[in-house]
């Protein structure tokens, strides 16, 4: 077996971070350097709070978990407390954690690792919003060229947005952020709401998961059972998108998506459109391609993915 790829996880767990952030915990070809929570579903204090519950749910307690940005670069934060309950994690009652967050702030460690690992060898996997990756690149311009690649939940296209009319809640809470990287010249693989909204968790899905018996994959039915009504209301479908999983999902098993290389540029002066990814998928301008954007799924291979890694855990 090759070498485990080594990632840092940012994150604002969220129901469907915690099904992405089990998955990378269940599978031996990730090394999980690092969890960094950042504040954008729920504030930072939730958001820690949760990233610590999900590594000993998933048995890992010796997860190093840290506390990132408490707001976002320029704007004011918004949350999601609709989407995602009081808690961030609404559905199971999981127990207060007892494994120590890390001292060191999430901005610092990402600086710190991308200097010390060999260039090229770690992987930013982003759950939430891009906060702490763009303090970084501010912080430590040196650490840009030795990212591997940014793997990226955030932004649509053709499926224009999920908080506004034009923005998808990742890009939009913290648009600045996205521009800084977005502009960076670090490889990046984006999963937009275009990819997501074809990954739903039907109630033959969820099942899936409460079938495995083990405490993961209840709490996994659990979580989704509460995550999913809120989109199932809004867009009328049998179940809602399951987002940030497609993230682990790639790297574990790339050949499920299809997509193509574009520009991604960030809208970050218009409020009618704060946030808005304007992806130019026919290649209308001179742009430079800076992102690989999937457009397509193979849900039933995702979601067999995702039952089969959970199945793993305690």
């Amino acid at each position: 077996m090759a070498e485990p790829r080594k990632i840092i996880i940012d994150t604002d767990p969220g129901q469907d971070d915690a099904v992405a952030i089990l998955t990378a915990l269940a599978s031996p070809e990730l090394d999980v350097l690092g969890i960094v929570a950042v504040a954008a579903n729920v504030p930072l204090k939730l958001t820690e709070k949760n990233a610590r519950k999900l590594c000993e749910l998933a048995g890992k307690p010796e997860t190093k978990v840290f506390a990132g940005a408490i707001r976002p670069m320029v704007r004011k934060l918004v949350t999601a407390e609709e989407v995602h309950g009081k808690t961030g994690l609404d559905g199971p009652d999981l127990p207060e954690p007892t494994m120590k967050l890390q001292d060191q702030h999430g901005v610092d460690f990402i600086v710190e690792t991308l200097m010390a690992e060999p260039k090229g060898t770690v992987t930013l996997c982003t759950l939430g919003s891009l906060t702490d990756v763009a303090l970084a690149m501010v912080r430590e311009p040196r650490i840009v060229p030795r990212i591997h690649e940014i793997v990226m939940m955030g932004g649509a296209y053709f499926e224009c947005g999920n908080v506004t009319p034009s923005a998808e809640f990742n890009i939009y809470v913290d648009p600045h952020a996205a521009d800084i990287v977005f502009r960076s010249g670090v490889p990046i693989v984006m999963m937009p709401l275009d990819v997501t909204h074809k990954a739903l968790t039907t109630a033959r899905r969820i099942k899936a998961f409460r079938d495995l018996g083990n405490r993961s994959g209840v709490a996994t039915a659990e979580m989704l059972e509460f995550f999913e009504r809120f989109d199932e209301y809004k867009y009328g479908t049998d179940g809602g998108p399951l987002h940030d999983p497609c993230v682990i999902a790639y790297l574990l098993k790339p050949e499920l998506f299809t997509g193509r290389e574009v520009n991604v540029s960030i809208e970050i002066t218009s409020e009618l459109t704060m946030g808005a990814t304007v992806v130019d998928w026919w290649g209308i301008t001179k742009r430079p391609k800076n992102a690989v954007v999937m457009g397509g799924i193979d849900a039933d291979g995702f979601f067999a993915l995702l039952t089969e890694r959970i199945g793993r855990l305690p």
